[in-house]
């Protein structure tokens, strides 16, 4: 497990993701079928990466969202 303290770029590029990810969801749900994501709530995640540095480096900012969110149960995802 990491034991850096996220910067506030990082911490604010995992809110917007899970942002994202929520609205994804909520749009999964929605009733008749899957609704299209809002493009502010995609240009949000996609700006908030590229100013934690992370646009580009799936791999970096997912170790970094299983480090501060891990898994509650299961086995970690591969490269954790």
């Amino acid at each position: 497990m990491t034991t850096a303290v996220p910067t506030d770029r990082e911490r604010g590029a995992v809110q917007a993701y899970l942002r994202l990810l929520s609205t994804v969801r909520a749009g999964l749900d929605a009733p008749g079928g899957p609704a299209a994501v809002p493009p502010g709530v995609l240009d949000e995640a996609e700006s908030a990466l590229r100013a934690a540095g992370l646009s580009g480096t799936e791999e970096s900012f997912f170790r970094l969202l299983r480090a501060w969110f891990p898994p509650a149960d299961g086995p970690a995802a591969p490269g954790a």
